[in-house]
């Protein structure tokens, strides 16, 4: 084309493209609103796939759902239940079902007959105590209780008791049956093996820590290591208490000529004997010792009143 035909067309084409891109622009603009409007009709998650066409870039947040906390409930053991059965059944008599302890086994237990006890019929027992719980299915105990008499004879039974699936209800669901008690379990060997001197360094640090624990002699505090916090007995329940032996899992604690290096520890066994003013009392102690400047200072002590330091 000649530059005078050129010349002549520019000043017509420029308003026509101007023409065409405005409309193109009103064109986008219109779907954009269009789109915005069908967003706000369908929800929150379209509204924000709409802003992110337009001309203006929005991110829009997806509505904030809750969060389900699942917990799951832990069957509790019925033990006690079935103990306070037992106890009240064993009081009871067919004979008076009015009593407190009638209507206490009756209600723990609705399906369940009370005793027909005869007039020589041996005393009530004397106290009552689950010793095992076992459970056979989903909400299904059989827990065995122990009854102690005063004559020292000692009847076990298997009391058969529901539980609800949140733990929180309990029934006896049948009457209970007298069965043989728990086999005796066989001892592990101990871990204290080594004798310690009784007439040595840690024997006479020891028997001076529990005299003061125990009868209030002195304060304790001089007898612990650095970190070490413990409480004596109060009230004091001895007057008297001396050491009869003392085993350790560690040679170290057999030294009696003199005490190891700082920072050594120990762990023992002591058997002692505290004395009141009614009888003698074979008592036994886990004892653990920790090695300071020539001398044993108890680091720790196996009865959950330690409250810092801890067995090492």
């Amino acid at each position: 084309m000649s530059p005078g035909k050129q010349a002549a067309a520019s000043p017509a084409a420029a308003p026509m493209a101007a023409g065409v891109e405005l409309e193109r622009m009103r064109r986008h603009v219109r779907l954009s609103r269009l789109a915005l409007l069908g967003a706000i009709a369908t929800g929150p998650v379209a509204l924000g796939v709409a802003v992110l066409s337009g001309p203006t870039t929005v991110v829009a947040a997806p509505a904030a759902k809750p969060t389900t906390v699942r917990t799951t409930a832990v069957g509790a053991d019925p033990a006690g239940y079935a103990q306070l059965f037992i106890g009240a059944w064993l009081r009871s008599s067919t004979d008076d079902a009015t009593t407190a302890q009638a209507r206490l086994a009756q209600s723990l237990a609705p399906d369940v007959d009370l005793p027909d006890p005869a007039a020589d019929a041996p005393p009530k027992p004397e106290s009552v105590s689950a010793v095992r719980s076992a459970q056979r299915d989903a909400g299904q105990w059989a827990v065995t209780v122990a009854a102690q008499y005063d004559d020292g004879q000692v009847r076990y039974f298997a009391v058969p008791v529901a539980a609800d699936s949140s733990g929180d209800s309990f029934t006896v669901t049948g009457a209970p049956g007298v069965v043989a008690g728990p086999a005796r379990a066989g001892v592990p060997e101990s871990p204290y093996s080594v004798t310690v001197p009784t007439e040595g360094g840690l024997s006479s640090a020891v028997e001076e820590f529990l005299g003061a624990y125990l009868t209030g002699t002195g304060g304790v505090d001089r007898y612990l290591a650095p970190g070490v916090r413990l409480s004596p007995v109060s009230p004091a329940p001895y007057t008297a208490v001396g050491v009869q032996q003392v085993l350790a899992v560690e040679e170290a604690a057999a030294a009696a000529e003199r005490v190891p290096v700082d920072g050594t520890t120990v762990h023992v066994l002591v058997q002692v004997e505290a004395r009141d003013g009614a009888a003698r009392w074979p008592l036994a102690y886990e004892i653990g010792l920790r090695a300071r400047s020539g001398r044993w200072e108890v680091a720790s002590l196996q009865s959950g009143a330690v409250q810092s330091g801890g067995r090492s």
